[in-house]
């Protein structure tokens, strides 16, 4: 029945989400609309930047904006994976153990300073992230749809932090930065928040059968055979690059393919372009990739950079 509704009508839906998320994070349309495919490609996002440019607002202002479950968990260094997934616990009434979900069974997660926490608690995130579901004492547990993680982390050069596993990043869409916002829309900030914390008078604009219909629509969306052959020459090259000692995985190159389908709904398409390809390539795929003799994690621009160059070399489709 959701796959009957058109494209148009989605869009409208998508239109409500970006109006309301921007009503409170002032400035960023970019990063609003980039968290907007991710959420219709059904993916997670990792923001990354340095403290107080509005990371965490980012991630409560779009799981508000959904009428559905959200948690916010704060990410320390004793933070453990069952403070994540969940417990088993004695009854001693019926002298069983009982599982005792943790708040990952919410529909929307908002991992906060996750490079805070060691990577063995970050890995907790694994099985959820990828095949939404969660395994405990021989038990898999099925995770309510819609399931997006919305993550935040410091620069890894900052004191106290952890660098996310590589294993960790791939299951990220997009890792993006948001930056400081211009003077304007700063000066718009201040009075914007004079009155206490706007985000938390955000009301929800779509429904869960409304986002479910959007993630199944994206999936009918055509890419043509030349947009494809652009991204995977992107992909083979990454691996070839000298500059890298690895490239993008199969994981990543359809990850990118998903959020060129996403963005095509976005812009109110049933069909991909190639500047969607090329447009979403750096936020897509840098993440995913290592510099050759660089700093495990490595340094965001400089991954950008070597990115950017290798798609650059490549010719987009007419």
């Amino acid at each position: 029945m959701a796959a009957e509704i058109p494209i148009s009508d989605l869009y409208k839906v998508s239109k409500r989400l970006f109006d309301n998320v921007s009503k409170v994070v002032l400035g960023k349309q970019d990063v609003t609309r980039m968290c907007l495919i991710a959420l219709f490609a059904g993916e997670h996002i990792l923001l990354e930047d340095v403290p107080g440019v509005g990371k965490t607002l980012m991630g409560k202002a779009l799981a508000r904006s959904v009428d559905r479950e959200f948690c916010r968990i704060q990410f320390t260094p004793d933070l453990l994976p069952s403070d994540i997934i969940g417990s088993s616990v004695y009854n001693s009434k019926n002298s069983e153990f009982e599982f005792n979900p943790g708040p990952i069974f919410h529909n929307f997660i908002l991992a906060d300073e996750i490079n805070r926490a060691p990577p063995r608690t970050q890995s907790a995130l694994l099985e959820a992230m990828s095949d939404f579901q969660v395994s405990i004492d021989s038990q898999t547990y099925a995770l309510a749809k819609p399931f997006m993680v919305i993550a935040t982390q410091n620069p890894f050069e900052f004191e106290g932090t952890y660098v996310l596993p590589e294993s960790q990043l791939d299951r990220f869409l997009f890792r993006i930065s948001m930056g400081y916002p211009d003077r304007k829309h700063e000066t718009d900030i201040f009075e914007n928040h004079r009155n206490g914390e706007p985000v938390d008078q955000l009301k929800p604009v779509c429904n869960g059968p409304e986002l479910l219909a959007i993630q199944q629509a994206v999936n009918r969306v055509t890419v043509d055979r030349s947009i494809t052959e652009f991204m995977l020459d992107v992909v083979h090259l990454t691996r070839q690059s000298p500059d890298l000692s690895y490239g993008v995985s199969t994981r990543g190159a359809l990850a990118w393919y998903k959020a060129v389908q996403a963005a095509a709904v976005v812009e109110n398409r049933d069909y991909a372009i190639p500047d969607d390809a090329r447009d979403l390539a750096v936020a897509a795929l840098s993440h995913r990739v290592q510099q050759r003799g660089g700093v495990q994690g490595g340094k965001r621009s400089d991954l950008e950079v070597i990115i950017r160059t290798i798609v650059g070399q490549v010719q987009l489709p007419d």
